[in-house]
């Protein structure tokens, strides 16, 4: 098969890899529907992230089931399935608390940028549409698999509640789906800050009833003069800097809460701020899989189209052109089409 493969900083490739293969009798393997680039992949394309070998990369995918392992039985071959970034087991004592990202058997899905992957615990972790969706409902399918289901865990640890204000910290397809998540919560207020004009178009067609553009001390300032002083009730942090989440606490009021999933970069929390403005503060990796059944219910229902984010679809063998436009901020997120 072929799929992409990170060489270095800047230096994605399209090669020829080997067939996966079912490895264990949890295994699955699908044939790759629609993938795409995500944000968290340019850390290191940037070199942000260290690229000590080449590996393959991706980790949102729908596809088609070609072949499944002798313990899986919740989906078969032919079936169209959805999965998360972050695989599980559904059992074990954290899956069933909700917390299936956090299963004391997960692994991180890294090779899905390719025509075929294999899926382990792939009982728990791939749910099948009841039926093959047309080919218009994929992108809002692959959004599930991550961005829209990282929004969403982004709205229920911000705690976005009926008639609150909620203020998402940053633009990108996470942010995005992040207000599609605090308007389908109920918020009244949703507060997106953004520079990057086509952004601020499709956070208002999401949701949003305000756009900040100010960032740091200023952004801080602007949402507290659009709170009367206090601050918002719930902030959705969608970036992972330093500054993003230092933004984002100053921007919680006493008793708020923000909910931060985009994944930390010299990001530090100070222990003595924190304890002194009553914020409350909950992240990490998103449990996709808790939210899949739901989400893939609202996209096929037409209730919402997270599949908008992705503004540029290309063949999988351009995959590299993915990355450079979204590094480039030419696109808020890649479609790629094996």
């Amino acid at each position: 098969m072929r799929g992409a493969v990170i060489h270095a900083p800047g230096d994605v490739r399209f090669e020829t890899l080997d067939d996966p293969r079912i490895l264990k009798p949890t295994d699955a393997i699908i044939r790759t529907a629609v993938t795409c680039v995500c944000g968290s992949d340019l850390w290191p394309w940037r070199g942000l992230d260290a690229t000590d070998e080449a590996h393959p990369m991706g980790h949102e995918y729908v596809g088609f089931v070609e072949e499944v392992g002798a313990e899986v039985t919740a989906v078969k071959p032919g079936q169209f399935v959805v999965g998360s970034f972050a695989t599980s087991d559904n059992t074990c004592a954290n899956c069933r608390n909700g917390w299936q990202s956090n299963c004391l058997d997960r692994e991180f899905m890294s090779t899905c940028q390719a025509e075929y992957v294999r899926i382990p615990h792939a009982q728990g972790t791939l749910v099948a549409t009841d039926e093959v969706p047309g080919e218009e409902f994929w992108p809002g399918l692959l959004a599930v698999s991550d961005v829209m289901g990282t929004g969403w865990y982004a709205a229920d640890a911000a705690e976005v509640r009926p008639g609150s204000t909620a203020v998402v910290v940053g633009d990108g397809a996470v942010g995005l789906c992040a207000v599609i998540a605090a308007k389908e919560m109920g918020a009244e207020r949703i507060i997106a800050m953004s520079r990057h004009e086509p952004r601020q178009k499709l956070a208002r067609e999401f949701g949003a009833t305000h756009i900040v553009t100010e960032r740091g001390d200023e952004g801080v300032a602007r949402i507290k003069e659009l709170t009367d002083g206090i601050g918002a009730d719930s902030v959705l942090e969608c970036v992972g800097t330093a500054q993003a989440m230092r933004q984002a606490l100053q921007s919680a009021r006493p008793g708020g809460n923000v909910g931060f999933v985009g994944v930390p970069h010299d990001v530090a929390v100070d222990g003595q701020e924190l304890f002194f403005s009553h914020v409350g503060l909950r992240g990490g990796p998103a449990p996709v899989r808790r939210y899949l059944p739901d989400l893939i219910e609202r996209v096929l229902s037409g209730h919402i189209d997270p599949g908008k984010v992705f503004d540029l679809t290309l063949p999988l063998e351009r995959v590299a052109e993915g990355y450079q436009a979204m590094d480039e901020r030419r696109a808020i997120k890649a479609l790629l089409k094996p």
